[in-house]
């Protein structure tokens, strides 16, 4: 009887080491891809990061020979650089600041109140979140022109906003439904009115919500080239996504060094107002105890 108990031990022993073999085999597999995967979104970082500093600067990643600011100083112009970023400061600051407050107003009655209509409505934007931008400039751009909006700064961060809209609302309404209602129903309670109760109750309790928000609305009207290139006209009112273009000259010609230190300045903007809503961001709800006792 002990027999094949031993070799049943045996067969055990034996596909112990296999297995863990075929898992250390996936491990490496599946690292070696993460490596590549992070390689080839690296590369891009580095090549910007060396062209920058290169004064010979060329499509190749390549240790320069010599480390100079020169093609920041070259960048650092009214013309090129101040202007097109105070720009766009302009539009994608008005226009974020302009779709959280609409976008916080829409979705406050889809989260507290039930309706026949919040399930056609919430459809109906995430239609809209699916229409491509160039489907619609066409009679956007009409429309512009009759009522007196093309090339003005107003109606670009108009237009910006409404693009964003959307899936702004839809996010705005999933991080409010995380919020208790009863402690609006408190604050009714003690006289407050449905929209002293979204400011002082509501807002505060989901502030990683609007800084998702934030920032993703940011980031798409920041790196929005087409909207701008449309409906705006004077170059004194390009943003920067717009006058990046200057650095492609005719025939093909290419500042390498001048078009890595602009995107490394472009850029910042967006790294620092990450930075500065992280802790927001990463704070959560926590909210499981506060309508307990």
């Amino acid at each position: 009887m002990a027999v094949p108990a031993v070799r049943t031990t045996a067969r055990t022993t034996a596909r112990t080491p296999l297995r863990s073999r075929r898992r250390s085999t996936r491990r490496l597999a599946a690292d070696a891809g993460l490596l590549v995967l992070a390689a080839a979104f690296a590369l891009p970082l580095v090549w910007v990061v060396l062209s920058a500093l290169d004064p010979h600067a060329g499509l190749r990643v390549q240790l320069p020979d010599s480390l100079t600011l020169d093609n920041f100083d070259a960048v650092l112009e009214p013309d090129i650089t101040f202007t097109p970023l105070l720009n766009s400061l302009i539009l994608c600051g008005g226009g974020t600041l302009l779709t959280v407050v609409c976008s916080t107003l829409a979705a406050y009655p889809l989260s507290r109140f039930r309706s026949r209509l919040n399930r056609p409505f919430l459809l109906t934007i995430l239609f809209a979140t699916s229409l491509p931008i160039t489907a619609i400039m066409v009679p956007v751009y009409a429309l512009f022109v009759q009522v007196n909006l093309i090339d003005t700064m107003q109606g670009t961060i108009f237009f910006f906003a409404a693009s964003q809209l959307p899936f702004a609302i839809w996010l705005m309404k999933n991080f409010m439904d995380g919020v208790p209602k009863e402690l609006e129903e408190a604050a009714w309670t003690d006289g407050a009115s449905s929209l002293q109760s979204l400011v002082r109750i509501v807002l505060p309790l989901m502030g990683p919500g609007v800084a998702v928000v934030t920032v993703f609305s940011f980031v798409m009207m920041w790196g929005n080239f087409f909207v701008p290139f449309m409906l705006l006209l004077t170059p004194d009112q390009m943003p920067a996504s717009v006058s990046i273009n200057d650095f492609f000259g005719n025939r093909g010609t290419v500042v390498y060094g001048q078009l890595a230190a602009f995107s490394i300045i472009y850029s910042t903007p967006v790294i620092l107002l990450y930075v500065l809503v992280a802790r927001r961001v990463g704070g959560g709800f926590a909210l499981g105890g506060a309508v307990k006792g």
